[in-house]
């Protein structure tokens, strides 16, 4: 098997948890090793792995693939230094901070004809898939109505300086926000219009902390919302349909699972999200009134990276285009204009 030379830019939290444990876990990947400024821990896990000391010394080396988990402000200068070294690239999310940068990106990537993806590893969880499943199979019928969360209760800001200072890539838009946006995008599409109310609610913030945005397709409306003061949360997807409903926790539990130092598989067994967070489907089959729970498919990250290979080995589409980065940052773009101007925004 053809192997894929691969360079992180970070080994922090994503680089360790995120990356890494599927870079290792994939046959056709080999991890050259990491970008690290202070901290060199890359080689506690991979002693064989090079820790470099420089964004020029990794181009430099042989790796075909970077991946660029780095902070959001610094996405597409370090994507544009990869691709003009001749790097294949992914890019976590947010893509970049304007919908101009993920352009250029795109652009670059096609005029060298290299690979570019968005990491948009929430694709792949438990829940998203089973909510994929669940509307797929046309139990719902047509969705009227629909609402995707991402919520925490954490007042606290972070230690982290660049998420909490005010930056083009700092803020619960671009950190949570992509993930239930591009989530939005794969079920129904782009939209036809966008209106949003992002604001900053915890003490001493510098950033907005809470996210509402409401999508406009033709028979459907979808709110997306996300906040850090949600102490006993709602559903994380309600779904209703012209059929029926189907509400869904967000219950996967790869993140937690790969915190605690645990390998991930490519059996059913990982990411198997516990039987109490089953979904509820009530809808109505040949006359008849149907409220049961689901079970819930297994996520697993492992099926990004093994897009990511196809897409290099045998030059087929990447698991999340740079289309669909750009398309991300088209909804966030227009959010924040909706916001400010307090209206809705035409796409």
């Amino acid at each position: 098997m053809q192997k894929i030379k691969t360079a992180l830019l970070s080994y922090g939290m994503s680089g360790k948890v995120f990356h890494a444990p599927f870079l290792e876990l994939h046959e056709g990947f080999e991890l050259t090793g990491a970008w690290e400024r202070s901290k060199k821990l890359i080689q506690q896990d991979f002693p064989e792995v090079k820790s470099y000391a420089s964004l020029e010394e990794l181009l430099a080396d042989d790796a075909t693939l970077v991946v660029v988990n780095t902070p959001v402000g610094t996405h597409y200068e370090y994507a544009r230094q990869a691709l003009l070294a001749g790097k294949n690239v992914v890019v976590e999310k947010a893509f970049t901070t304007t919908v101009a940068e993920a352009e250029a990106l795109k652009q670059l990537a096609e005029e060298k004809g290299l690979k570019l993806a968005v990491f948009q590893n929430r694709r792949w969880d438990s829940d998203f898939k089973t909510v994929q499943q669940v509307i797929a199979s046309g139990d719902l019928g047509e969705i009227v109505d629909a609402e995707i969360h991402f919520d925490r209760y954490n007042p606290k800001l972070s230690p982290k300086q660049h998420k909490e200072t005010a930056n083009s890539g700092a803020g619960i838009l671009k950190d949570l926000g992509p993930h239930i946006i591009d989530q939005a995008l794969c079920l129904f599409g782009k939209p036809d219009a966008v209106f949003a109310d992002i604001r900053i609610t915890r003490d001493n913030s510098q950033v907005d902390d809470v996210l509402d945005i409401l999508l406009y397709y033709p028979n459907t409306r979808v709110r997306l919302k996300a906040s850090f003061f949600v102490k006993e949360p709602l559903p994380s997807y309600i779904f209703h349909g012209r059929k029926g409903s189907f509400l869904k926790s967000r219950g996967d539990i790869q993140e937690d699972e790969l915190k605690l130092g645990k390998k991930p598989d490519t059996t059913e067994n990982w990411g198997k999200e516990p039987e109490a967070q089953s979904g509820l489907l009530h809808t109505e089959k040949n006359g008849v009134d149907i409220r049961r729970t689901l079970p819930t498919l297994s996520g697993n990250y492992y099926a990004f990276y093994d897009g990511m290979y196809q897409s290099i080995v045998n030059n087929t589409k990447e698991p999340v285009t740079a289309t669909e980065g750009v398309h991300v940052m088209e909804i966030i773009e227009a959010a924040l204009q909706s916001s400010t101007e307090k209206r809705n925004i035409i796409l």
